[in-house]
């Protein structure tokens, strides 16, 4: 038997080497965005096209490579950060494993251009699928430029697994976020399909933070500084009024690397206890500066996890910085003992002939239970509204006359109630009852129903909002004002990607220049207490939350968002129409007895199962 046991050629190694390193064109931008850094850049340029499928291009005013550099750093585990093993505790570099080059140009057509400042002339080197095609001398300017071309294009399956440009595009925005953000003494441009994203000049943290995420941000910071012997804490914490209902704004940089770590972040959660409530998230922006060799970064290609030599003494010394910001800056109650100010604001500064007693002057005469005061007070008030004191009430009877002809026909759903009983529900005289502002008592012929009103209009909504988004009928009512609403990069081109659905379900909503959006309207269905703005803020943050946690179909997830922040609340007082109404629309659901979570909407409880109670 032959010997079966082969060396792969280095092609297709490295193939399979960029299935972990290069996941998506994002993972390419992260890459050659810190190979940038690391090579001293001040001026990073990103230009992206077709969401990077067709094209990814870096361009620095780093250090520059020499020729052999130039072509050496398309080979496999070729670096030059480290030299030995022990540099993998002292590392201070983004990169240094050796396989991104290596990775990207198997899988893409590669064009680069580089020259130090040293030097008159650059080369050029373009590769395809790990094959040199050409090297030569070229004139360009002092730096290194990198094109990526045609990304998988000798990959098939792995470009099909691509999702939609502006999903890839989200994507690219938050990688280059995190390394600009741990880098805001380097100026940064992103470029896609000809229109610039980003334009981030040499800033301080705070403004490259406002120039990232929105100047509204500027007044949600709070500043955070903590030096210990084990590390150093620095950044910006949020307010707990702006917590979102995302994890979308939390980044924390460990020796400016990005870095994923739940443990960590438990940390600053701890810290916003009894200030926030549990479906809310802060924001922060935190950098840790530990000593290299107390910490283990090769855990992953991604170089987003790390190993901490003491978790638990960074785990306090992070709970105990957040919360000492937020009682510092008077984000959390305090008690000062040294100062008594119960007495101080009854303190004058005026002298004594100066001050007049308060005087109070009445009508001995006023009898409040006068016939002459009331009937001029009556008519007054029907004078207002051109009619008699008398014709107020003169037609009164009629409103109940109106209730009375109201008929329901519509369709019960079968939930084990029998026809007999649903002769009960239908009769116009039915008398519904509201427990605790929270559900719905409805007597039927064997007991009576429970309805959970919160979980009962949502459902209602959910299913009407479906078919709207079917056939684009969305009614709308348009607003006295129009408001302008300015969103992240990020969430700016969700909003693109959704618009046509958002529209088809009454909102008007236009673009309006860079990042900004104009809310002309909202759907008709909707009565809520909050602005246009904050009702779209909301649809956004719901939406990316039902898609992390439940990767929900597009349509069904806007449905079922907007559903859950329009529907009426535990603790609505609803009147007997009102109940009457809710009862009807949600019978007429296909589904009226479960809710947007899966849970129970209706219970039935049987005469029999009272009298039980009761005998027992």
């Amino acid at each position: 038997m032959s010997d079966i046991i082969q060396l792969l050629p280095d092609s297709v190694a490295n193939q399979i080497a960029a299935g972990e390193v290069v996941q998506r064109p994002a993972s390419a931008v992260k890459e050659l965005i810190e190979n940038s850094v690391d090579a001293g850049a001040g001026k990073i340029q990103l230009i992206v096209k077709d969401a990077g499928k067709s094209l990814i291009q870096i361009i620095d005013d780093g250090c520059g490579m020499s020729v052999t550099d130039a072509r050496m750093c398309f080979e496999r585990h070729a670096t030059s950060k480290i030299r030995k093993a022990e540099d993998l505790f002292a590392i201070r570099t983004m990169g240094f494993r050796g396989e991104a080059m290596a990775s990207i140009a198997a899988i893409a057509q590669v064009e680069l251009k580089s020259r130090r400042h040293e030097d008159e002339l650059g080369t050029l080197i373009c590769i395809e699928g790990s094959e040199v095609i050409k090297q030569e001398p070229v004139l360009c300017p002092a730096g290194t430029s990198i094109s990526i071309k045609n990304l998988f294009y000798n990959t098939p399956a792995r470009r099909n697994f691509l999702k939609a440009n502006p999903v890839e595009l989200r994507h690219m925005i938050d990688e280059f976020q995190r390394v600009a953000l741990a880098h805001s003494d380097i100026h940064f441009t992103f470029h896609h399909e000809g229109n610039e994203l980003f334009h981030l000049p040499k800033a301080s943290l705070k403004q490259r933070i406002v120039h990232l995420l929105g100047s509204s941000y500027n007044q949600k910071l709070v500043p955070l500084e903590e030096d210990t012997s084990i590390i150093k804490l620095k950044g910006f914490i949020g307010k707990p009024e702006f917590a979102r209902k995302t994890r979308g704004e939390q980044f924390f940089f460990v020796n400016n690397r990005f870095v994923k770590d739940p443990y960590l972040n438990h940390a600053v959660l701890t810290a916003y206890d009894e200030l926030l409530p549990d479906d809310s998230y802060p924001l922060y922006v935190l950098f840790i500066d530990i000593d290299p060799s107390k910490i283990d970064i090769n855990v992953h290609p991604t170089k987003t996890e790390i190993k901490y030599q003491d978790e638990k003494a960074i785990y306090a010394i992070i709970r105990s910085a957040v919360k000492r910001s937020l009682g510092q800056y008077n984000i959390t109650p305090t008690l000062d003992f040294n100062q008594e100010t119960g007495f101080s604001q009854m303190i004058s500064h005026k002298a004594p002939e100066d001050i007049v007693p308060p005087q109070i002057s009445f009508n001995p005469d006023f009898n409040p239970f006068s016939s002459e005061r009331k009937s001029d007070r009556s008519s007054s008030y029907a004078s207002s509204f051109g009619e008699s004191p008398r014709d107020v009430t003169k037609n009164w009877g009629s409103l109940y006359e109106i209730v009375d002809t109201v008929k329901h026909e519509q369709q019960k759903i079968d939930l084990g109630i029998t026809p007999e009983e649903q002769e009960i529900i239908n009769k116009s005289d039915r008398q519904f009852f509201q427990l605790h502002t929270r559900f719905i008592i409805s007597p039927i012929k064997t007991g009576f129903m429970l309805i959970d009103q919160q979980a009962a209009h949502e459902r209602i909504l959910y299913e009407r909002f479906l078919q709207q988004l079917e056939t684009h009928q969305g009614a709308s009512q348009q607003s006295l004002f129009p408001q302008t609403v300015n969103l992240n990069p990020v969430d700016f081109e969700l909003v693109k990607e959704l618009l046509p659905d958002i529209q088809a379900l009454g909102f008007l909503v236009r673009e309006f220049g860079k990042n900004t959006f104009v809310v002309e309207g909202i759907p008709a269905d909707i009565s809520s207490n909050v602005s246009e703005v904050e009702m779209l803020e909301h649809l956004i943050e719901g939406f990316k939350n039902n898609f992390t946690l439940l990767k929900l179909d597009k349509r069904d997830n806007l449905a079922r968002t907007l559903a859950r922040n329009a529907a009426l609340k535990t603790g609505t007082r609803l009147s007997q129409e009102e109940m009457n109404n809710l009862i009807d629309q949600l019978f007429a659901c296909e589904t009226p007895n479960i809710s947007l979570l899966g849970k129970p909407v209706i219970i039935k409880y049987s005469l029999e199962e009272l009298i039980q109670k009761f005998e027992k």
